[in-house]
């Protein structure tokens, strides 16, 4: 178990802030501090943290250009024919 430092506790005690970070000072990877009830609903059974497939891919890029207003923009469905 690692003690917090008295700047990390008094973060903590904050259930509106954003989470406190640490580094590791070693490799300077970062981390967020949870409490563990958020961590237990995060990485609860229905939590799929899998590879996404490429359908998967395909249907997010197809809503995020839906979105940006692409549905509009039919002329760049056809495939440009080579010269």
């Amino acid at each position: 178990m690692i003690e917090l430092t008295e700047q990390q506790a008094q973060a903590l005690e904050h259930p509106d802030a954003i989470p406190p970070r640490v580094m590791n000072p070693r490799t300077k990877e970062m981390f967020v501090l949870l409490r563990i009830d958020e961590y237990e609903r995060l990485t609860e059974e229905e939590y799929d943290d899998s590879q996404w497939t490429s359908e998967e891919r395909h249907a997010l890029a197809w809503e995020a250009g839906k979105h940006a207003g692409w549905e509009e923009m039919d002329e760049y469905d056809d495939i440009p024919e080579k010269p």
